[in-house]
């Protein structure tokens, strides 16, 4: 009896990746019609792994999830590498395809240590190695104290619970992921708008492989997919990376995808938002947001995008 894999799924080491892979590899199985443990399931350490504490910024980026997952499927050792979306550079190697996004999850932050910002003691020490969030705590909290926070989930709440700080925020779809739903409370949309692609999981494969393609595409949700990539766009034409604060929402009813987006100086002291609606699939709409955000931005929000 053959026991080769039929598929083999790279994926980063943490248990949230892992459990990442796990419900891709579910949803290959019952797409094809295939017994899961036929999907081999390749964990793969990344330098974002191994160096935890400094922040992102310093040590390379985002590149620091993605690099070695792309050598190991440029170099044929895996036939599809599965990625939290908001880790994925905006330009990727030509090489490579998003052949699919998984339905999104729950787009919103969680704070853990307190029920909201408001309940932050006065002068707060606030965990966080995400310019976005560190932006936002300070626009509402300008008293708080932001320290860099790295690591897996379990290490952060490890952190908290130690009392290294006296909140922090996490994804709330990660921690649904992992059957943590009863830790910390959602932050509402209108007090933290989330990063772009938070929430999503995406497969790539080799741009050249079709069968590959094709079965990962199978599994691929056509909402989350367009409003991820318009997020995406609107990273790309701001020329954002991971120093600048940005959060962004694309929503979809029916044939009309709405994109919101808000900018900060990264001690939160400015921001400016706005939107812009559209068809699904109107290319033009995120660089015509972001090039109102950024004539409309103050310099020191402005100063923090290269796309200016």
């Amino acid at each position: 009896m053959d026991t080769a894999p039929l598929f083999r799924l790279g994926t980063r080491g943490s248990p949230l990746a892992m459990a990442q892979a796990h419900m891709t590899r579910d949803a290959l199985a019952a797409a094809h019609g295939w017994s899961p443990d036929r999907i081999a399931i390749v964990p793969i350490r990344t330098t974002g792994d191994r160096v935890q504490d400094r922040a992102l910024a310093e040590i390379g980026g985002k590149a620091l999830w993605t690099k070695e997952l792309d050598r190991a499927l440029l170099e044929d050792e895996i036939d599809a590498a599965v990625h939290s979306m908001k880790d994925v550079e905006t330009i990727r190697p030509t090489r490579i395809a998003i052949a699919a996004m998984l339905p999104r999850a729950d787009v919103r932050d969680r704070i853990l240590g307190v029920a909201a910002l408001a309940e932050l003691p006065q002068g707060a020490v606030v965990g966080t190695s995400s310019p976005r969030r560190a932006a936002q705590v300070l626009r509402h909290r300008p008293d708080a104290k932001i320290v860099l926070f790295r690591g897996n989930v379990e290490t952060r709440l490890a952190k908290l619970a130690a009392g290294e700080v006296d909140a922090t925020l996490l994804a709330s779809a990660g921690l649904v992921r992992l059957g943590r739903e009863d830790v910390g409370t959602p932050v509402p949309l209108d007090v933290m708008l989330p990063a772009p692609s938070q929430g999503a999981v995406g497969i790539e494969v080799r741009a050249e492989d079709a069968r590959a393609r094709e079965l990962v595409g199978a599994i691929g949700h056509a909402d989350t997919r367009a409003a991820v990539s318009a997020e995406r766009a609107l990273l790309e034409a701001l020329g954002a990376d991971c120093r600048s604060p940005v959060a962004a929402l694309a929503t979809i009813t029916g044939n009309r995808l709405t994109l919101r987006a808000e900018l900060y100086a990264q001690d939160g002291s400015a921001h400016v938002g706005g939107s812009a609606e559209g068809s699904v699939g109107d290319i033009g709409l995120a660089p015509a947001l972001a090039q109102d955000l950024l004539a409309r931005a103050p310099d020191s929000v402005r100063r923090l995008f290269a796309g200016e």
